[in-house]
C-alpha cells in the first residue's frame, strides 16, 4: 500500500513545476532577450516536451491524483494536449505495451526493434529527427486526423489546445513576437523532442526480445544527474521497476527497484553503466556492404 501511494499535493507541484519550466523558460527568454538565451531555449524547449509526457503517462496510468476526474482532466488539457499527445490512444497502446513488450499489438515496435543497428542507421534516424522529417509526418498524421469523422474530435481538443499555447505565448511576447509559438514550441516539438524521445525509447527497450521474463524485455541503467535532467525526468529511468508493477508512482519507483536488486531479481550484470554505454552497443550492428 506504502508503495502504491499517489502524491497528490506533490504531483500538483510537479504538474505547476512543467508549466513554468516551459512558459517561464520563454518568459525569461523574452525578457533577457539576448541571441545566447534565445540559443539555449530552444533545446530547453525540447526537454520541456518529455517532461509534459511523463506526467501525462504517469496520468494514463492514473497515478497523477487520486481523484480520477481530476487526474483525466489534468493529464488531457494540463499535459497531453499541449504536448501534441491523444490521451485516450496513448493509454490504450500503451497498456498493449505493457501486456506484452514485443508481442503483436506492441505499439513502438518500430522504435524497439532492428537494434544492434549499424552507427549509420541510427546516425540516419537521428538526422531525420532533428531536422523535423519525423516531427513533421507526425504532425500531418494530425493535420488528416481533422478529415476522420473518429480521429476529429481529439484533433480538435489538440488543436485547440495548441491555439491556447499560443495565446499565452501572445501575452508573454506580445503581438510582435508573433513568432514565439512557431519557433520556440511548435520546432522544438518536430525536432530535439524528437531526438530525446528516440534515444529514451531505445534505451527502455532497443534489442530486446520477446519474454515472459521483464528482464528480458526491459533494459536497465545507472542513472546520472545528466540523463535525469535531459532523457529521463520524474524517475523514468527506472524503467524495469515500472514495468514490473506499472501501478507504482514514479516517486516510488526508485525504492522498487532497490528492493528488486536486494531480492537478488535485478544483478549487476544486467545494469548498463550509463546511457552512452547502452546506446553505444544499440549502435554496434554491421554496417551494410
Amino acid at each position: 500500500v506504502r508503495m502504491r501511494r499517489i502524491h497528490d499535493g506533490r504531483n500538483a507541484l510537479n504538474v505547476a513545476s512543467v508549466w513554468l519550466q516551459s512558459f517561464g523558460l520563454i518568459w525569461l527568454a523574452v525578457r533577457i532577450d539576448h541571441p545566447l538565451v534565445w540559443l539555449v531555449t530552444f533545446p530547453l524547449m525540447g526537454r520541456s516536451f518529455a517532461l509534459y509526457s511523463i506526467l501525462a503517462h504517469e496520468a494514463a496510468h492514473k497515478l497523477l491524483f487520486t481523484d480520477k476526474r481530476c487526474n483525466d482532466a489534468v493529464g488531457r488539457w494540463g499535459l497531453a494536449y499541449r504536448g501534441f499527445l491523444p490521451p485516450a490512444v496513448c493509454r490504450r497502446s500503451h497498456f498493449a505495451h505493457h501486456r506484452e513488450e514485443f508481442g503483436p499489438e506492441e505499439p513502438d515496435l518500430a522504435f524497439y526493434s532492428g537494434y544492434p543497428a549499424a552507427r549509420s542507421s541510427l546516425r540516419r534516424k537521428l538526422r531525420r529527427d532533428i531536422t523535423g522529417e519525423s516531427g513533421w509526418k507526425n504532425l500531418k498524421g494530425l493535420l488528416s486526423a481533422l478529415r476522420s469523422p473518429l480521429g476529429r474530435p481529439i484533433a480538435l481538443r489538440i488543436l485547440f489546445a495548441q491555439v491556447y499555447v499560443w495565446a499565452i505565448l501572445l501575452a508573454i511576447g506580445g503581438w510582435d513576437r508573433w513568432w514565439l509559438y512557431p519557433l520556440f514550441w511548435l520546432a522544438p516539438w518536430m525536432t530535439v523532442w524528437r531526438v530525446l524521445n528516440r534515444l529514451r525509447s531505445i534505451a527502455e527497450h532497443g534489442g530486446l526480445t520477446k519474454s515472459d521474463d521483464r528482464r528480458q524485455t526491459t533494459h536497465v541503467v545507472r542513472q546520472s544527474w545528466m540523463a535525469r535532467f535531459w532523457i529521463v525526468p520524474f524517475n523514468t529511468g527506472w524503467h524495469l521497476a515500472h514495468h514490473v508493477d506499472m501501478g507504482v508512482p514514479f516517486q516510488q519507483l526508485p525504492e522498487l527497484h532497490d528492493e528488486l536488486v536486494a531480492a537478488g531479481w535485478i544483478t549487476p550484470e544486467l545494469e548498463y553503466p550509463s546511457y552512452l554505454a547502452l546506446w553505444r552497443t544499440a549502435a554496434s550492428g554491421p554496417e551494410p556492404t
